[in-house]
């Protein structure tokens, strides 16, 4: 998603349309400045809300633990909770800067334990969960590091457990990448130079080959979908 930094120079499309960013470390999310641009425009994204919706009707009405992965301000956890507050969260954030505006939305809040962790490295003891969530983080990480997340996703799950990734992901071409662009009203200059975009395609792939069930495009507009497994049941895994 659009961040204030710019890209490096000299830097040149990819392949469907992504600017290929793989030395540059999403520090920006790390910079108050950065992070309080973002955040401004958190809820205004074109069709964002729409996206969201989708996700809350696929996360299971009885669940009861729900690990969000880069939960940045905990914008998405609290959104799932307004109308399940029953639910115990996990929001998991390597910006401390981000968690500190998740430790102000949910203080005084025991239902929800925030832990500041790197996505690019494995996942700590975390416990079991009946959902996990994510909502425009996952895209930062290099793609090797995708698919092993998506892997240990699928270990944290319950039996019947539903991941569902809102992500940022990659045009076919990169007309289609300007277009995205043009449509949420930012220039291209502001692209983040943390991105590492991937197809839908490839992620649906990796899920399939993980083992998760129902795997699908659940919603999409331009560079925004919804990317949904579920964890099969506990007499369809494997002894």
């Amino acid at each position: 998603m659009p961040a204030e930094g710019r890209r490096e120079p000299g830097a040149s499309p990819r392949e469907g349309g992504a600017v290929d960013n793989a030395s540059v470390p999403p520090s920006e999310w790390t910079i108050q400045e950065c992070v309080a641009r973002y955040l401004e425009r958190a809820d205004g994204f074109p069709r964002r809300s729409e996206g969201e919706s989708v996700l809350f009707e696929h996360v299971p009405k009885d669940a009861r633990r729900v690990l969000d992965l880069g939960t940045g301000d905990g914008r998405l956890l609290a959104l799932l909770r307004r109308d399940r507050p029953e639910i115990v969260g996990v929001g998991v954030d390597f910006s401390e800067v981000m968690l500190d505006a998740a430790r102000k939305r949910f203080a005084g809040d025991e239902r929800v334990d925030l832990v500041r962790h790197d996505l690019s490295e494995p996942l700590p003891a975390l416990g079991r969960f009946d959902a996990v969530i994510s909502s425009f983080a996952i895209h930062h990480l290099e793609h090797e590091r995708k698919r092993s997340l998506y892997g240990e996703v699928f270990d944290l799950l319950g039996p019947g457990g539903i991941f569902a990734n809102f992500e940022h992901v990659a045009s076919a071409t990169h007309r289609l990448h300007l277009a995205f662009f043009a449509a949420i009203g930012e220039p291209i200059e502001n692209e983040d130079p943390s991105d590492r975009l991937l197809d839908v395609q490839t992620q649906l792939e990796w899920l399939r080959a993980i083992g998760f069930d129902h795997v699908d495009c659940y919603w999409k507009w331009l560079e925004m979908a919804l990317l949904v497994g579920v964890k099969p049941p506990q007499d369809a895994l494997p002894a």
